[in-house]
């Protein structure tokens, strides 16, 4: 497998930052004032889109291309809860899921996502054990 880089910038003089990965756009990274401006994602903001998409891309590919099903879109918001004390990290993530797709059940959407916790999400990976995770699955077409 391939090594992964995102390289950092510093863009001010608080805490604000630009990353960037491969031939991407730069994304702005910053904390909360007035450490920082707020202007950009947070690091716990980031990791929450990281999860939400690892899961919401891997699910599609697996519904699609393995379970031959029709889906036309996911969707995902995702809510973190985090520590009073510090380190203030993720204690509990709830990942909401809407799926458009004819002839698909909650209970395939479920068995499925017990196969990407397990095995294929590199992110929900390396979070389990730290963070707990709940999610909610709505399906219509």
């Amino acid at each position: 497998m391939s090594d992964l880089m995102v390289k950092l910038q510093s863009i001010d003089n608080k805490a604000m930052y630009s990353a960037t990965a491969r031939e991407n756009p730069a994304i702005v990274i910053d904390y909360f004032p007035p450490v920082g401006t707020g202007k950009g994602y947070t690091s716990l903001e980031l990791l929450m889109a990281s999860f939400a998409s690892c899961v919401s891309t891997t699910l599609l590919s697996v519904l699609r291309y393995k379970k031959k099903k029709v889906v036309n879109d996911i969707s995902a918001e995702v809510e973190g809860t985090v520590r009073e004390v510090h380190p203030k990290a993720l204690e509990h993530i709830l990942l909401r899921l809407k799926i458009k797709a004819k002839d698909l059940t909650e209970t395939e959407v479920r068995e499925t996502l017990i196969v990407l916790e397990e095995k294929l999400c590199p992110v929900w990976a390396m979070m389990k054990g730290n963070v707990s995770v709940s999610v909610e699955v709505e399906i219509g077409e």
